[in-house]
């Protein structure tokens, strides 16, 4: 039987694009290719798409453009081309993709923008909608989503760019610190502060602003995280779950990569019912985001052992070490597993 070809989508217009070149190196060397031929696309922080014709070696530091072994390339959104227009010097090719697996993280590839495009093209692709995948990023809606399924959230409330300093403290009277300011659509804790007191609010809407037009400002949740990874679409495999050790501050953009004064344990350091309880809330929120394909539910544990929602990942970390793979591994699959069961959802009916 003919291999299925897979273009591998990686890069692109995000803050998180070197975290997205690491992803995209462990996902292409694990491919089988006695099963898939593998097409690399890359996107350029400036937004350029090219085929990649070179060694994934060069994909992980970043000389990929450099090599000389690129082509310009996009995905045509008309359904009869199913595939990928590259644009040589004397005229243009078309390939075929049977599917696509974006491995780009934060924003223009993990909100529903990319899985737009895929969508219109008639391109089957590794991971949650356009829908779900907008919602998910969207702190705010994903919070409320997960509300009305009857999962419990943090105290919140939302700001904008219009937003006057003398307004913060009058809207956030209902709040109580410590408080984390975010921006309603990023990613890897970018632009987040925790805010000690309400006087240091302003600085920390002004960061949070530097992301995103909307701005998230959310009662600390005392206790710590745990995740859970999830694969599948209406039949759900759920990993082991873990739990993030910290040490001081939060668990910020240096702290999820390199892990300065914060551990992971995986398995959690939780008795086996609490972790399934765990798991069944994040299988909740799972289908009340409409989720499917693969995704890391985030979810904080209080002292009295409840469990409050943090939020979706949809694009989580793939690289060999990353927490999505790593939980699991602890049931057993292992990563080559994994990409493979990915593209088998993504081409389901």
């Amino acid at each position: 039987m003919e291999n299925k070809k897979v273009a591998v989508l990686f890069g692109g217009c995000s803050s998180e694009y070197n975290i997205s070149l690491q992803s995209a190196y462990s996902v292409i060397t694990h491919l089988n290719t006695e099963l898939y031929d593998i097409i690399p696309v890359g996107i350029t922080r400036q937004g350029n798409w090219l085929r990649y014709y070179g060694s994934p070696e060069k994909i992980p530091d970043n000389t990929w453009t450099d090599s000389g072994e690129c082509i310009a390339a996009v995905i045509s959104p008309d359904r009869s081309t199913h595939g990928l227009l590259e644009f040589h010097d004397d005229k243009v090719i078309t390939t075929r993709i049977d599917v696509a697996f974006p491995v780009l993280h934060g924003k223009n590839g993990e909100d529903g923008t990319l899985q737009g495009l895929l969508t219109m093209a008639g391109i089957p692709f590794v991971g949650c909608g356009a829908l779900s995948s907008a919602m998910c990023m969207d702190k705010d809606i994903a919070h409320k989503m997960a509300g009305l399924a009857g999962i419990k959230t943090p105290a919140s409330i939302v700001l904008d760019q219009k937003t006057a300093e003398e307004e913060l403290l009058p809207l956030t009277g209902g709040l109580n610190c410590p408080l984390f300011v975010k921006p309603v659509n990023a990613g890897s804790s970018l632009g987040i502060t925790k805010v000690m007191s309400k006087k240091e609010l302003p600085d920390a809407v002004r960061t949070a602003l530097d992301h995103d037009r909307r701005v998230i400002v959310e009662e600390a949740v005392e206790g710590f995280e745990v995740g859970c990874a999830i694969l599948g679409n209406e039949s759900l495999t759920i990993g082991e779950v873990d739990e993030i050790e910290l040490n001081r501050g939060f668990f910020d953009y240096t702290e999820k990569y390199t892990l300065k004064t914060s551990a992971i344990h995986m398995p959690a350091r939780i008795d086996r019912d609490t972790a399934q309880r765990i798991k069944q809330t994040a299988a909740v929120i799972y289908k009340a985001l409409h989720c499917s394909g693969c995704a890391r539910v985030d979810m904080f544990l209080t002292p009295e052992q409840e469990i409050i929602f943090n939020e979706v990942n949809t694009i989580p970390g793939f690289t060999s070490h990353s927490r999505y793979p790593s939980m699991l591994k602890g049931i057993g699959l292992t990563f080559e597993q994994i990409v493979d069961r990915l593209i088998r959802l993504a081409m389901e009916p």
